[in-house]
Parts: C-alpha cells; sequence; structure tokens
C-alpha cells in the first residue's frame, strides 16, 4: 500500500509540473493568436525582477487529497483506517495545493517603459527575455493582455 501511495504522489507531482509554465513574451495562447494587436514603440525606463504567483487550479488539490487518502488509509485498521483516509485526504489536498501554487510560480519581471507619445507604462510578464534601461522596444497589446518585446 505504502508503494502504491508513492506511486500515486510521484504521478501527481509529475502532473503539477506539466501544468507549470507561463505565459512569457514570446507565449501566445490559442486565443491570442490571429487577433490583432496594437503596437507602440517605446523605451524601457526601469526594469524590476518579481516572482509571478503560481496557478491554483484544482489540479494539486485534487491529487494531494488521492495520495493523502490512499497513505492515510494505511494506518490502523477498520475504522482508524476510514478515519486515517479521511485525515489523510484533507491534509494531502492542502499539501497538494501549496506544492502545486510552488511548482509553477515562475520569475517575472516589471518593465517601465516610456512610450513614444509620453503615457508610462508598467507591464510585468515572464522573465524570459532580457530588458535593460534604454532599450528601444514594442508594447504589444491585443485581447486583454499586453507584452513587451524587442
Amino acid at each position: 500500500m505504502k508503494k502504491l501511495a508513492v506511486l500515486l504522489f510521484a504521478s501527481a507531482t509529475a502532473l503539477i509540473a506539466g501544468c507549470a509554465g507561463g505565459l512569457g513574451s514570446k507565449d501566445y495562447s490559442r486565443e491570442q493568436a490571429r487577433n490583432v494587436q496594437e503596437v507602440q514603440m517605446g523605451v524601457v525606463e526601469a526594469v524590476r525582477a518579481v516572482k509571478i504567483e503560481g496557478t491554483k487550479s484544482v489540479v494539486g488539490p485534487a491529487a494531494g487529497a488521492v495520495v493523502g487518502g490512499v497513505a492515510g488509509s494505511t494506518v490502523g485498521g477498520g475504522r482508524g483506517s476510514v478515519v486515517g483516509a479521511t485525515v489523510g485526504a484533507v491534509l494531502g489536498g492542502v499539501g497538494g495545493a501549496a506544492a502545486e501554487e510552488a511548482v509553477t510560480r515562475q520569475d517575472g519581471v516589471e518593465i517601465t517603459v516610456k512610450l513614444d507619445s509620453g503615457r508610462v507604462l508598467a507591464i510585468t510578464q515572464a522573465a524570459d527575455e532580457e530588458f535593460r534601461v534604454g532599450d528601444r522596444v514594442r508594447v504589444l497589446t491585443g485581447g486583454g493582455v499586453t507584452r513587451v518585446t524587442r
């Protein structure tokens, strides 16, 4: 039974890690593809490293609850195993949620851009491209998403 719990935990961790990754400056969702984007030119005024919080879906808590329930059911016998499974499922769900958020958290960057129009914007995105103060950049806006590119 313990081997099954370990196998389930490893599978859940792989599933959560597979969901990791966000949209960076070079990544587009299906909904964003083939849509018009407004392009504005500007100059980077400031760059600041940030952390982008991870996802909070039902996958982490569900996987954790299954693993915790199976592991908890190995405790005691009879009613003890039912109580163990219940407590294990609850604790596993909480742990799974925390694990999912931690695994999918990513480094980000907040880029302050002064547009040629004089307007100043701050855009936060995945840190998948390096920007420096003084860089000439494009700010793309469309479909509810804004990103900075070269």
